[in-house]
């Protein structure tokens, strides 16, 4: 869940509130790790604050398969932090440049309502089951293949 520079709506603790994932849009990424395997993702887009502050709370482990994530976008690079207030499952995330390059990789707990910053300029950020990015071989330092329409501003 987003909880950074560009706010996002108080969600209560303990809330059932949740994205409906079957009416989000989707896209394909490809994460790239340095050895050149390429990995495949279907990802849900949070490009709304409502969306982005709910992210990912209240899905259940069945309901987010390993080839599947949600990626968040905002308008610019910035430094992003998230939490995992009302995330019930463990998660990876990876903040990601603009120009595809992962500044940072980690996993976070559920329900753990402590910041997690990207420490530097990121302007996506990828969150996938636990354990997802490090089963890929995917670190700080390798890329992601983003489409350009999601590159795009949105207007």
């Amino acid at each position: 869940m987003f909880a950074g520079l560009s706010g996002c709506e108080d969600i209560p603790r303990g809330s059932a509130e949740r994205n409906d994932l079957a009416a989000m849009s989707t896209a394909q990424l490809t994460l790239i790790n340095r050895a050149g395997q390429r990995h495949a993702l279907t990802v849900w887009l949070a490009r709304t604050p409502a969306e982005q502050a709910r992210g990912l709370m209240n899905v259940p482990e069945a309901e987010l398969p390993a080839d599947r994530g949600m990626l968040f976008i905002f308008p610019f690079d910035q430094v992003l932090s998230f939490w995992m207030r009302n995330t019930i499952i463990p998660l990876d995330i990876a903040y990601i440049r603009s120009d595809g390059t992962i500044v940072r990789a980690l996993t976070m707990q559920p329900l753990d309502e402590n910041s997690h910053p990207s420490i530097e300029p990121a302007r996506f950020a990828l969150e996938v089951r636990a354990g997802e990015l490090a089963a890929r071989g995917i670190v700080a330092g390798d890329r992601v293949e983003i489409p350009p329409s999601l590159l795009n501003p949105t207007p």
